[in-house]
């Protein structure tokens, strides 16, 4: 997504110089969020960008891997031989964590690429019994779609309750009732010992509990992919991901970052934000061809937004919550639908929105403005959010 939409960014911003995309996959460029849904159900082959490369005059090199970068030459290693650059962009995303021991085990799936959501196809199709390892918004989507298909599924989770490391516990209860709503099992505090092939398979449980599973899907996080820098000099914080500026420009010369594999710096927020979500692999491009043509030279300093669609909930996120002071309900989360808003010094910095669409709108662009809200009105879901101004 970003690498893609950074090309057709430069373009659409006049620059007419040569322009090669490589990625390491042989498909043609595809959006990912069908993956854990259309195609992952079968009702649809394959997500490619209907974008005409040809016509925008990019060159596509597919199913090329590239193995490193030597900044002092403009140039980059691959499988084929080195390739010259005047500007480089890395977007190369974020691979997905894979739990200890599992490599290579049968049965154990993860699901981040195309080829992940054709493996797995087969196992909704003949509803295998499922366990699905990691309690996150892939975990949960995937969850969704085994019980579509019929399947019966397990989650495990080794924290004490679903997204733990993005939500607060008051936020994700009700939540958590969504699993045994809609048929799956959730259980917490519980951590994979072994995973062990067989039909069906066993997946071994730290306190000894054992769980049949004919297919096991691993959710737990993801990465930077940026293993390949190793040696380039280029600054990477603790967790791998490239440490570009306000600009995205990295700290080596005529090399920008995007998407899932670079922090920026958020004057918003201010603190370093990582974001493995679809609207930065958008946004963020559109601010790299920016700076790469002169277009603008304004700072990337986005309000992150993302969604997530499971049992049956269309689950948003706009901003940032880690310091804010003052968490507001708008409705009851026993409902179908309620929202979720956060404030510092009665500024509006996060919200969350579960089939509350009007809100997530709303509540972005007093996110995006920064104007105090009245805390009492704001957390009446009756009155609109743009009516809640101070």
């Amino acid at each position: 997504m970003a690498g893609v939409q950074t090309a057709v960014a430069l373009r659409e911003q006049g620059f007419t110089g040569p322009l090669t995309l490589i990625g390491a996959e042989p498909h043609q460029p595809y959006d990912r969020p069908p993956l854990s849904k259309a195609i992952l159900l079968g009702k649809a082959e394959d997500s490619a960008f209907e974008i005409d490369f040809e016509d925008l005059d990019i060159e596509l090199r597919l199913g090329l891997d590239v193995t490193g970068l030597r900044p002092a030459d403009h140039e980059i290693d691959t499988e084929a031989g080195p390739v010259a650059y005047d500007t480089l962009v890395v977007a190369t995303g974020a691979h997905p964590v894979t739990l200890p021991g599992t490599e290579g085990v049968p049965g154990v799936h993860l699901l981040r690429t195309l080829d992940d959501a054709v493996r797995l196809g087969p196992v909704l199709e003949r509803r295998h019994s499922v366990v699905v390892v990691g309690a996150g918004w892939i975990g949960a989507e995937f969850a969704t779609a085994a019980r579509e298909a019929g399947c019966a599924v397990t989650v495990v989770e080794a924290a004490d309750r679903p997204l733990a490391g993005a939500l607060p516990a008051e936020v994700t209860a009700p939540m958590a009732e969504w699993y045994g709503a809609n048929g799956a099992e959730l259980l917490t505090h519980a951590r994979v010992l072994t995973v062990e092939p067989g039909a069906p398979g066993r997946v071994v449980l730290a306190d000894g509990r054992e769980l049949a599973a004919d297919a096991v899907v691993v959710g737990i996080g993801a990465r930077p992919a940026t293993s390949w820098l190793t040696g380039s000099g280029i600054a990477l914080d603790p967790s791998g991901a490239i440490t570009a500026d306000d600009r995205l420009r990295t700290s080596l010369p005529d090399v920008y970052a995007v998407g899932d594999c670079a922090s920026f710096p958020s004057a918003r927020y201010g603190e370093r934000l990582l974001v493995h979500h679809w609207d930065n692999a958008l946004q963020g491009p559109r601010a790299v061809a920016a700076a790469i043509t002169g277009a603008a030279d304004a700072p990337y300093d986005p309000v992150p937004y993302f969604w997530s669609e499971q049992f049956g909930r269309f689950v948003q996120y706009a901003g940032h919550h880690a310091h804010a002071d003052q968490l507001l309900w708008r409705g009851d989360p026993a409902d179908e639908a309620w929202s979720v808003l956060w404030l510092r010094a009665g500024v509006p910095v996060a919200l969350l929105a579960v089939g509350r669409p009007r809100d997530l709108a709303q509540g972005r662009k007093l996110i995006e403005a920064a104007v105090p809200v009245d805390p009492e009105r704001a957390a009446d879901p009756s009155v609109p959010l743009k009516a809640a101004l101070r």
